[in-house]
């Protein structure tokens, strides 16, 4: 049976290599023309929400924590001084009481919960529709219904969408950590210090864990963290921030029985547990926590920062880009911290040191 020839045989050698590479760079250039015209796309789009003297609605923000602080809020930032939006013309909408958040970014901050109930989130966060790629029915209804109840005539609104279209290609590696700089700006952030709360020591640990792709709840995993959570316990205070309730994919790690912590979930109420954990973080001398979610807004509010993963392979974009951020403000120390040697080495989170 004859065999099959290729395009380039007959061909010299010396002729098909250049050829190749000529190729491949087509190809790269081909799928580069692809993100310009979508990058082309989401400029337009964003140009016909925010220009010109029509309030608009940002929002409403559903999906996860760690987005939101790390992207959402710097992105929100970079588009109200890129293209000059006054913040009179501006609503938030979140859930959980993330206001201070969004701190001079808006005139008026509205609450998701107002409109919806926890429940109403958690379903959806299990329907596979938490993370808010595209804008749904969901979304739209908690739109009106808060422009109704604020009366916001001529409303256009600010979809989490965009952030999605716009640093979709710094995700997937078709652009650079530079790109995702140029639209983002990272601020400090103040902690409110006036809700209602237990009352905590003057020096603790603020602890937030969950099981997630990145620190999965196996038995080694388990034992790393409850030999780090003991050990925190003999040196200070540990606060452990649970909720009692789920409105996304992450729920409340259960820690070991007889691990001394100081729990504070009866005083987390859905409309409010954001900002109460805000609270606690900002007042903690450190804060440990998996490697996502509220890990990413410790380091904003000064607080020096554990994150705990075994597995970065989805990780490696967002930790590049926060150490970056973090770098250049005056921002608490962020510590990365892969659990995964310990585990393949057969060793545990035992040791002591002086602190």
């Amino acid at each position: 049976m004859p065999r099959s020839s290729s395009p380039t045989s007959g061909v010299p050698r010396f002729v098909r290599r250049p050829l190749a590479r000529w190729r491949q760079r087509l190809r790269t250039v081909g799928r580069q023309r692809h993100v310009w015209s979508a990058q082309w796309r989401a400029e337009r789009d964003l140009e016909r929400v925010v220009l010109g003297d029509h309030p608009i609605l940002v929002g409403p923000w559903c999906s996860e924590v760690g987005y939101e602080v790390l992207y959402w809020v710097p992105f929100l930032r970079w588009v109200m001084a890129a293209y000059r939006v006054a913040p009179e013309r501006v609503t938030v909408m979140s859930r959980g009481g993330a206001a201070p958040w969004y701190e001079g970014l808006s005139a008026r901050y509205v609450d998701a919960f107002e409109f919806v109930s926890p429940d109403d989130l958690a379903r959806r966060a299990q329907a596979g529709t938490h993370k808010q790629i595209e804008p749904t029915a969901f979304d739209d209804a908690l739109g009106r219904r808060a422009a109704e109840a604020l009366g916001l005539q001529g409303m256009r609104q600010l979809h989490p969408a965009m952030l999605f279209r716009w640093l979709g290609p710094y995700w997937s590696g078709h652009e650079t950590l530079g790109f995702a700089e140029r639209h983002t700006r990272h601020a400090r952030i103040a902690p409110p210090t006036d809700l209602p709360c237990p009352s905590l020591p003057d020096t603790y640990v603020a602890v937030k864990l969950y099981a997630a792709r990145a620190l999965p709840d196996t038995a080694e995993v388990r034992a790393q963290v409850d030999a780090l959570l003991s050990a925190l316990a003999e040196r200070l205070p540990v606060v452990l921030l649970e909720t009692g309730f789920d409105v996304d994919e992450h729920a409340d790690w259960r820690v070991a029985s007889g691990t001394p912590v100081i729990r504070v979930r009866d005083a987390m109420t859905p409309r409010m547990n954001l900002a109460l954990q805000t609270q606690i973080i900002g007042g903690a001398k450190l804060f440990v926590g998996t490697c996502g979610s509220l890990a990413w807004l410790a380091p904003l509010l000064g607080v020096t920062t554990i994150a705990l993963f075994t597995d970065p392979s989805f990780l490696h974009a967002h930790l590049h880009f926060a150490r970056r951020a973090y770098g250049r403000l005056d921002a608490g120390a962020f510590h990365p911290t892969d659990l995964g040697g310990l585990i393949a080495a057969g060793l545990s989170v035992t040791a002591r040191v002086a602190p």
